[in-house]
């Protein structure tokens, strides 16, 4: 619902849509039903895919879209493994087509401003990234969807699904890429009370009598990182803590500043002073930036998390219109996603191992930043 929105909200004329049925389809009400996903890359008049399936269902269709000359805009993950989403971040280079990974959360227009705070060597060298995103809509036993089954979502669960979020706004705020990374994975509700019916993200299940189903991927996630740059990391993801929504925090401490976002009261940015007060920025375009201030549309209202999808797909829009992703792309591309795929990796083997893991393709000065004086490395 939330591409639907954004794309009519931006003037996108939306062709139609596909479910796991036709009649499914229909019932959303969204657009026109296909009968089939075939269907709709055979109509000449669709331009753009937006792949928003259940995880395991990413690969196989942006690959048949991208063969099909359509441009692709896919949800995270971008694919199951790492090998998968390689595969697809050659063939849409190949192509010279438009791809987006669906991280819209960079699109709060106070993220874009950090960011340029940060790019603009405001805060001096940036020593220290820390943060969480917390929920509950998993938190009883009672709780089902299908991102619980690993076939389907993926071996990692609370790190795939939010916490892939806050690794790329990490990455995105701060312009330095992980390198490293030390995970401790917890599951602590062993065992869930499967429906028999199907049951939607954030919904409930009907009457039918549940079944005991096993758990194997993690419901809290703890992890330190470092940075390419020389910055350390650290953060929390849960899908279990009570009372948490969508609680997405992150902060970022330099050599002259400090900025904090808090998603739960995503329209003001905490700028942290030593030398004099502490300042916080309101959503306001006059007191943005150049970067942030296109991204700030309502100076009176406030503008949230829906917001983010229209301010991604104008950027993606814009490319399209252009015939080809440009040399800089303002949208996260399969790049992004493949580099998620890959800290999911080396997340899910740290964890198994219990050891600090090196992404691939990085090297030792990368992975082992230079040690301050008078401090010990790790």
């Amino acid at each position: 619902m939330s591409h639907a929105d954004a794309l009519r909200r931006i003037g996108v004329e939306l062709t139609g849509v596909v479910g796991s049925t036709p009649e499914r389809a229909a019932s959303k009400r969204i657009a026109p039903a296909y009968r089939s996903y075939e269907d709709l890359l055979d109509d000449h008049r669709v331009d753009v895919v937006h792949v928003a399936t259940p995880n395991h269902l990413h690969y196989a269709q942006v690959k048949l879209a991208l063969e099909a000359r359509k441009h692709v805009v896919c949800e995270k993950p971008l694919a199951m493994t790492s090998a998968e989403s390689a595969e697809l971040v050659e063939l849409a280079n190949a192509t010279g087509l438009v791809h987006c990974t669906n991280f819209n959360v960079r699109f709060y227009p106070l993220l874009q401003e950090a960011r340029e705070r940060i790019s603009s060597g405001e805060l001096g060298e940036i020593w220290n990234v820390h943060g969480a995103y917390l929920q509950d809509w998993l938190a009883t036993p009672a709780d089902w969807n299908w991102r619980l089954e690993p076939e389907k979502g993926g071996e990692l669960r609370a790190v795939g699904d939010i916490g892939s979020h806050w690794l790329d706004l990490a990455q995105f705020l701060t312009g330095q890429t992980i390198v490293e990374v030390l995970a401790d994975l917890a599951t602590v509700i062993p065992v869930r009370q499967r429906p028999a019916g199907e049951v939607e993200t954030y919904g409930t299940a009907g009457e039918s009598k549940p079944v005991d189903v096993a758990m194997s991927t993690e419901d809290i996630a703890h992890i330190l990182l470092r940075f390419a740059g020389g910055a350390r990391g650290s953060c929390v993801f849960s899908q279990v803590s009570f009372g948490r929504k969508s609680a997405l925090r992150i902060e970022a401490d330099g050599s002259r500043g400090a900025v904090a976002w808090d998603g739960e009261l995503h329209d003001r940015l905490w700028l942290g002073r030593r030398d004099r007060g502490n300042e916080l920025l309101q959503r306001h375009p006059t007191l943005m930036g150049t970067a942030a201030r296109p991204h700030a549309h309502m100076p009176g209202s406030a503008e949230g998390h829906t917001d983010t999808f229209r301010e991604l797909y104008r950027a993606v829009y814009a490319d399209v219109a252009s015939g080809g992703p440009s040399s800089k792309p303002e949208y996260p591309t399969f790049a992004d996603g493949h580099k998620a795929n890959e800290l999911g990796d080396a997340i899910a083997r740290s964890n198994q191992e219990r050891r600090w893991v090196v992404l691939p393709s990085t090297s030792a000065a990368d992975a082992r930043p230079a040690t301050p004086s008078g401090l010990s490395g790790g």
